[in-house]
């Protein structure tokens, strides 16, 4: 960005500027508070693997005991947060709207000057503390997780029509090996990561693609 030489003064204005213009000033840890925090109750500890849910004998309870584990990670904040069922996106452990003021746009990447990709980059910014990742976006409003129970998270994800037009194998592979979506267990800047890892995730949804697809009964919560 500062290509004159001689002038570090003017190159440091210059740095001082775009990260003021960003947001980037999450100065402290994440904590747990509530604020806007509208998630079911999620529980504690490490995620479990798609392995733990063999001994379940009824292939319909196993996949929805499969989803109901996955869906650990789908309400993370890691992952809800960019899942808005608004124009806004959220931010933190707590669904604190985004910082600076930011829109989705009419493609959810943001609108003319004020765009994702402004200040996320495609890899975290650690001096700044802004996280980035390839393609950095909102989910379309269609995809919304924020305030949705794992149940209606499920429906909504077998559903072409508020999937993104995906197939049950195409959703399998999205949660197993995109990019952006795995930026939720590389977050930088102290921010708490998604349970468990890419891979187990990969590995439970494929369980339960593969058992059925049968979604939770309505107020079952992981």
């Amino acid at each position: 960005m500062c290509v004159r030489r001689g002038a570090p003064g003017r190159c440091l204005l210059v740095v001082a500027v775009f990260v003021l213009a960003c947001g980037c000033t999450r100065r402290q840890p994440e904590t747990a508070s509530k604020g806007g925090d509208t998630r079911p109750q999620v529980s504690a500890g490490p995620l479990r693997s798609a392995e733990a849910f063999a001994q379940i004998g009824d292939r319909a309870a196993r996949s929805r005991s499969l989803f109901l584990e996955a869906s650990r990670v789908f309400l993370h904040p890691r992952c809800v947060n960019c899942h808005p069922d608004g124009n806004t996106p959220h931010q933190g452990m707590d669904l604190s709207v985004h910082e600076p003021p930011v829109v989705r746009g009419p493609e959810d990447k943001g609108v003319v000057g004020v765009q994702c990709t402004s200040c996320h980059q495609d890899h975290n910014l650690a001096l700044a503390r802004v996280p980035g990742a390839p393609d950095w976006h909102l989910a379309p409003r269609a995809m919304a997780w924020v305030g949705k129970s794992p149940r209606a998270i499920c429906e909504q994800m077998k559903d072409p029509a508020r999937n993104g037009g995906r197939t049950l194998a195409q959703i399998v592979d999205h949660n197993a090996h995109d990019r952006l979506v795995a930026w939720g267990w590389n977050p930088g800047h102290d921010r708490e990561p998604a349970p468990g890892t890419q891979e187990q995730l990969g590995q439970l949804v494929a369980a339960w693609v593969a058992s059925g697809a049968e979604c939770p009964n309505e107020g079952a919560n992981p």
